[in-house]
């Protein structure tokens, strides 16, 4: 018996079985060359041994050996160990083992010796990626297991930041992970509520102020767009999974943060339905015993914080241009007057309020050199500015009591003639709203200075307002906001002397 080790360097282990010391030597050299760790025995014996002691993904042997054949070694061997691949080599074709011998004994490859070894490398090749498939669903059969092992805890009946603890653990050890957090919206279908709920471990432990200043845009995008598209958002840091009523309304995200998930995902999907069903069924129980005052102001601590965020993200563009400072609060004061002409009630008015707030917070991922460029954009750097109202529609997403904002962020820049972006919606296609909008931002971006021209006068504006009527903008929009100027401008502009005096 003699062993030779070869150097490891792709991971699989081969055993070579053989009492033909040059062959195991010459067979250690090629696949040692190949990226293989080999380890060979002249001794069946030996080798049967140390099969039942170590593990090995492959094991290749000759199938005449002097002391014992190689199927009765095969059949040793399968008595303690029915996974290790099996490759037989043989002298000459006719000494090959039987079709029924190898179907027996499980004996997935057969090759005839030869000088140059491209056939067993080729063997060795496939049977690297049979041991990979087999890996594969061996995992996700585990993972199933897992899953169904789980699923009585995650619909027992406890308090709910328990309950969500749990889901979270258990999905969190699919992939070894020890950071995430959930976030759950109108769990009790009431769209009206806005109640909320979250619960996060490891570096996202703790309150829901806490909690919210962890949040970085670019996750806050991601939040939104998962919610938004109802589909699972993978990251180089992360996983984020939407979690969905019974009415495929998507009610808020588990969030994993991982680098190594990618052969987990499906498994991850098919956790967080389950995840959902809890949701929806056990948790529908614990949330109603729940104390009103303590969902109230967790849903309140947690509109405060994020207001804040958000704010401080809106703050963060105004900061980057001093031209576009108070702009923003300008178009939500504009929208809200145009607003009041179509005799909408208090909600409706607050919405296009906050909608002109926050229309251009998708500008917070936009480089200072596009955002502060003083000459004609390249087309390249505008293909960048347009995406600005998505991304904006994606942070203001990551929480639903935004819902009723994000069509006018998203939409603020699409036409009647249908040229517009991001969707190239045309006509009544566009929400009203998000019409309303678009005449506020335009008449404000006019009348204010800016890096590439200086402001126009209140008649250009007008007269410019007047001329895309029909193509750009919606004309019962123009015509109400052109007769409210005309009717009210300067005690418009009395009241907009506390914001920057641009006007």
């Amino acid at each position: 018996m003699r062993k030779k080790t070869g150097t490891a360097s792709n991971g699989y282990k081969i055993m070579l079985v053989d009492d033909e010391i040059g062959i195991v030597d010459s067979l250690s050299i090629v696949l040692s060359k190949a990226g293989y760790t080999t380890v060979g025995f002249t001794d069946p014996y030996v080798a049967i041994e140390s099969l039942s002691k170590e593990f090995y993904d492959i094991v290749i042997l000759d199938f005449l050996m002097n002391t014992i054949h190689g199927d009765e070694v095969v059949r040793r061997i399968r008595e303690f160990n029915s996974d290790v691949y099996i490759i037989i080599l043989t002298g000459h074709k006719d000494l090959a083992p039987p079709v029924e011998t190898i179907k027996a004994l499980e004996i997935q490859g057969y090759c005839e010796k030869n000088d140059r070894f491209d056939q067993l490398i080729l063997l060795i090749e496939s049977a690297v990626k049979s041991i990979e498939q087999r890996k594969t669903i061996y995992n996700f059969k585990e993972g199933l297991n897992k899953i169904l092992d789980a699923v009585p805890r995650i619909y027992s009946l406890m308090p709910v930041g328990d309950i969500l603890e749990n889901i979270l653990k258990e999905i969190m050890e699919f992939i070894k992970s020890s950071d995430g957090f959930i976030l759950i919206d109108d769990i009790i279908n009431d769209k009206d509520s806005g109640k909320t709920i979250y619960r996060g471990l490891g570096k996202y432990f703790g309150s829901i102020e806490e909690f919210a200043l962890k949040l970085n845009p670019e996750l806050m995008e991601c939040i939104g767009q998962a919610r938004m598209d109802k589909k699972v958002i993978c990251l180089p840091y992360g996983i984020i999974l939407p979690l969905t009523n019974g009415y495929q309304n998507v009610m808020g995200v588990i969030y994993i943060e991982s680098s190594s998930y990618s052969d987990s995902t499906r498994l991850l999907e098919i956790f967080s339905s389950q995840a959902s069903a809890a949701l929806n069924n056990s948790l529908l129980h614990s949330i109603i015993s729940t104390k009103n005052e303590e969902l109230l102001k967790t849903y309140d601590e947690l509109r405060e914080r994020y207001m804040d965020t958000i704010e401080v993200l809106r703050l963060a563009v105004d900061a980057k241009d001093v031209y576009t400072r108070g702009h923003s609060e300008r178009v939500g004061y504009y929208a809200r007057k145009i607003g009041e002409l179509f005799n909408l009630n208090d909600k409706e008015l607050e919405i296009l309020n906050v909608g002109g707030v926050f229309h251009d917070i998708g500008k917070i991922g936009t480089t200072d050199d596009i955002l502060l460029k003083t000459d004609k954009l390249s087309p390249r750097e505008y293909e960048e500015i347009k995406k600005h109202p998505l991304k904006g529609a994606h942070i203001l997403s990551a929480v639903s009591m935004f819902k009723d904002v994000v069509p006018l962020v998203k939409y603020h820049h699409e036409r009647i003639d249908g040229k517009g972006y991001p969707s190239g919606l045309k006509g009544d296609e566009i929400p009203f709203f998000a019409r309303i909008l678009s005449v506020a931002d335009a008449f404000d971006a006019m009348t204010s200075d800016r890096l590439y021209r200086t402001k126009l006068g209140v008649e250009e504006a007008k007269r410019q307002l007047i001329e895309g009527a029909g193509v750009q903008f919606d004309v019962d929009v123009v015509n109400a906001f052109i007769k409210l100027i005309n009717e009210s401008f300067d005690k418009m502009k009395e009241e907009l002397e506390f914001s920057f005096n641009a006007i």
